[in-house]
């Protein structure tokens, strides 16, 4: 296993009310890899990558992250590890007063010295480099606004432009464009493949929305009731995948006409 990579073996969870939200888990991803996370709602998408990004400790099994068993370390070491994950959010916990700027900045505050850091926070040390995020999500005109006067689908894009300035080697995005119209939810997912693809990082993503996950995602991992359901190239998965996989659920998916035979496409329209 490359040291860069993640791997999960017989991973299980059960939270403190007993319902067991992730079931025997078998994941392995490589440097560089993106994977979407398809899968009815409570299937255990959000669970699995909180896991991922060690803000859940499993009940049992193995996690490893870059080469290290995850939680092996002391709470110092795996507070250093977390610097190198960027954990995307369907609602970002942004501080509604503060500037958008400063929200981007903090991004890197796991990589800056405690004085720049708090430096940043009273007045932004990089407010070029956080008005070249923003501008690749069309966004470089809310610099100085407050997060409080932005809409959920502009919170969303802030929340993955932090992401995008902290650079970060692995990526969890949760839903990150639920709260945006298709054209700017597929110029967004652009935007990070290629952020990812440029630097060799590895992406995660859980959506509900599967024409999107196979339009812009080269592996699909499919889960419900807690356990991976399939795991295998985007074009790969067709109708009896879907149908199995969303079983009873109240939505109704059908694969995108061209999602089994269209490559990846990681061009985009402007917004």
């Amino acid at each position: 296993m490359n040291p860069h990579g993640l791997r999960l073996s017989q991973i299980s969870l059960t939270h403190g009310n007993g319902q067991l939200a992730l079931r025997a888990i078998d994941l392995q991803v490589n440097p560089g890899e993106r994977l979407a996370i398809i899968g009815p709602s409570g299937a255990g998408k959000t669970t699995l990558l909180r896991l991922l990004a060690t803000g859940l400790q499993p009940s049992s099994g193995q996690y490893e992250l870059f080469g290290v068993a995850a939680w092996a370390l002391s709470a110092r070491q795996r507070q250093r590890l977390r610097a190198r994950i960027g954990l995307i959010h369907q609602a970002p916990p942004l501080p509604p007063r503060q500037r958008v700027v400063t929200t981007v900045l903090a991004g890197k505050l796991g990589q800056w010295s405690l004085p720049k850091s708090l430096l940043s926070l009273l007045h932004p040390v990089d407010p070029a480099g956080a008005a070249a995020a923003l501008g690749r999500l069309d966004l470089a005109d809310k610099l100085f606004e407050r997060c409080d006067q932005l809409s959920g689908g502009q919170l969303q894009r802030v929340g993955i432009a932090r992401v995008l300035y902290q650079a970060p080697e692995l990526i969890l995005a949760d839903e990150p464009v639920s709260a945006m119209d298709p054209v700017l939810a597929g110029h967004t997912l652009s935007v990070l493949n290629q952020d990812a693809i440029n630097r060799g990082a590895t992406l995660l993503a859980s959506l509900h929305a599967v024409d999107l996950a196979l339009a812009y995602f080269p592996r699909i991992i499919g889960v419900r009731e807690g356990r991976i359901l399939f795991d295998r190239p985007a074009n790969a998965v067709g109708q009896p995948e879907l149908d199995a996989l969303y079983a009873n659920a109240q939505l109704q998916v059908s694969v995108p006409e061209t999602a089994a035979t269209a490559p990846l496409n990681l061009r985009y329209p402007q917004c």
